[in-house]
Formats: structure tokens, sequence, C-alpha cells
């Protein structure tokens, strides 16, 4: 074959942003020859962006409604990463109440847990196979009311705030969250059954989207995707914050690194986040403050100062470094999110000899929230 014939034969492909495999705007510039992909850039749209300089620009307690737009199915790691910095950074640490870290952490568990199902019945959802997202979905609605009844809102929270949270439990919260986790299970085994067991699913996510271990330090891959290597790394466990050094919690893994694992490994961790769960509600306790005592919002300033703070969310780890001036703004803030690497660079060292077929399946078993790219 001639240089110019597989030129001829080269075909540019777009994917997204409205197809069923794309998570959010994100699109994908595809090259192609035949049914086998060449290389691939990512665009990630133009949907909620330019968060960092947005935030320089505000007061403190404006950023709130800012940063929950990162990603959109998990804001609050977003809203704990916002306080937990500027906490550290203004010495308010130190007051936040026993209670108030409890709520946190219970908060910010089902979270994990809402994100989780949603993935989970996407990695089938984006090859055709609609049953178990539907039904995952339907169970992610049963956390989001618990969301509904805390925060007044089913997505965006802003709950989590300076010093605490912004109200304490009501009354039977645990009770119905309890019932809620109860439904959540006993759906499950039917899940495994049409994806795990699935002949479908195993012959297109077995052995396909491997990422190959050595990838991990210098791509600075991290979550579920490290973790289906085999690789016990989590921020809970390896950086405790708020009172996940008070859980029983191990990093839960499995072996294969490819879209099958990643699935599985999501599956894994939605029993985890159920156990935490009732774990917290059992040591929460039934007593005292759900904040500190503020200064006046519209006029608190901060010392000059810095700090990174980290968390784990269900992508992986996120992290913000915050640096203050003094005055009634941030100086400057960056966002470290796992889409970055895992949307961008990860993605489009897959993507050269993956099948036409095998591209939604892949992006979507690599979890990205788009904003946290263009942010």
């Amino acid at each position: 074959m001639t240089e110019q014939t597989a030129l001829e034969r080269r075909v540019q492909l777009w994917f997204g942003p409205q197809h069923p495999g794309i998570t959010g705007n994100m699109a994908v510039q595809a090259w192609l020859e035949g049914d086998t992909l060449t290389s691939g850039v990512t665009h990630v749209g133009y949907l909620h962006r330019g968060f960092e300089k947005l935030m320089e620009r505000r007061k403190f307690i404006q950023s709130f409604p800012i940063v929950c737009r990162i990603c959109v199915p998990e804001p609050d790691t977003n809203e704990w990463l916002l306080a937990a910095s500027i906490e550290e950074l203004s010495g308010l640490d130190k007051e936040v109440p026993e209670k108030a870290r409890w709520i946190r952490t219970l908060f910010l568990e089902m979270s994990r847990l809402s994100s989780m199902l949603m993935v989970l019945g996407g990695h089938v959802g984006a090859m055709g196979l609609g049953t178990a997202p539907n039904w995952l979905i339907t169970l992610r609605d049963y956390i989001l009311d618990r969301f509904e009844e805390l925060t007044g809102a089913r997505v965006y929270h802003m709950y989590v705030t300076y010093g605490g949270v912004r109200r304490d439990l009501p009354e039977g919260f645990a009770e119905r969250l309890e019932a809620n986790l109860q439904e959540i299970e006993s759906k499950l085994p039917l899940v495994d059954n049409v994806i795990f067991d699935s002949a479908v699913f195993r012959k297109r996510a077995i052995g396909v989207g491997v990422v190959p271990e050595e990838w991990v330090d210098e791509l600075g891959l991290t979550g579920p995707i490290v973790r289906a290597m085999g690789i016990a790394r989590d921020t809970r466990t390896d950086y405790p914050y708020e009172k996940y050094g008070e859980l029983d919690i191990e990093p839960m893994t499995t072996t294969g690194s490819d879209i099958f694992a990643r699935a599985w490994m999501r599956r894994l961790e939605i029993a985890q986040s159920i156990d935490l769960i009732r774990q917290i509600l059992a040591k929460m306790p039934t007593e005292g403050p759900y904040s500190a005592k503020l200064p006046n919002m519209l006029t608190w300033t901060i010392p000059a100062g810095e700090t990174y703070v980290r968390a784990e969310a269900s992508r992986g780890e996120m992290g913000y470094y915050v640096v203050t001036d003094g005055s009634d703004k941030i100086r400057r803030v960056h966002v470290r999110g796992p889409s970055y690497v895992h949307g961008v660079t990860l993605l489009e060292r897959l993507m050269p000899g993956t099948n036409i077929a095998d591209l939604s399946a892949l992006m979507v078993s690599l979890q990205v929230c788009p904003p946290e790219i263009e942010r």
C-alpha cells in the first residue's frame, strides 16, 4: 500500500458531545483507519469553566456556588475542599465542632455513593445495555432524596460551609437513610447479574482499555483506575481527613486494569460506602453544635498564607492549592482534579489501536468530569 493510499483510508470522526457514551459535554476528535483508532484528541466543550479566576474575584463565602459546578454529579467534595482550605488558613479549623466533622464525613460518603451508582450504570449504558443504568439511576435518586431533605436541593447542595455545615440532620434522617441503603442492597444482586454476569459486557470489557502500571506515577493516576490494578492507594486512608481516621476502612482493590476491573472496582466501593455510612451513623454524636461561630462573611479577611488540601472523590484524588494575602478574597486557587489526567493524557494514550465500538466504554470507565479540566 502506498503512503497516499494509507492517507486516503484515514478518516476523521467526532464522538460527542451529543453521544450516550460521552461523560458530560466532552467530545473526542478521532482519526481511524478502518474501524481502528489511530489517534484522538479530547475536547472538553463549553459548559462550566473558569472557576479558579471566578473564585479569586469573590469574597470567601461567595465561592461555594461556584465550586459545586466543577463536577456536577459529585459537587460535595469541592465544597469540603474549599471549606477545609480556608479554615486551615484562617485558623477556623480548630473550632469546627465534633458533630460537624461527623456530618461532613457522612455527607462526603453519601456523595461518593451517589456518584458511583451513576457511573456503574454508565459502564454498560455506553454499550447499549439500558436496563442496569435505569435501575442504578433510580437507586441514586434515593440518595438524592436524602440530599434534598438535608439541604433543600438534589444536585447543588452548598451544605458544607466554613466552620461546619448549614444545618443539623433532620429528625429521623438516619432511619430514612438506612431504609434507602437497604433498598439499594436489595437490588445490587440484580445489577450484578445484568452487568457482571452478562456475556456481552464481559466480552467487551475484559482485556479492553488496559492501563499499564508504570503509567500510574508517570501520569499521576489516582482512584478506582489505580485500585483496579491492585494498588491500594486511597486518600481517605493515606491522608485521613475529617473522621475517616476513626472508621474501619481499608482501600478496596482488584486486578485486571481493564474496563471490567474498573467497573468491578466501583461495585466494590458501592458496598464499602454503604458500610462506611452505617459506621458514621453509629458513631455520630446526637448532641452538640453543627457549626462554629463565624465572623461577618462580608468583611472577613484572612492572613497571608498557602495550603494544599486533598480528598478522595469517586474519581480519585482532588486537591485545592489556595493562597491568601490578607484581603477579603482568595489570592490564588488551583484545583487539582483527576479528570485532567484521566480524560486527556490517559485517554489520548489509550485510544490508538482501540476499536471504534469500544471508545465509549473506554471513556466512561475513566469517569471524567469535563469542567475539572477547563477550570
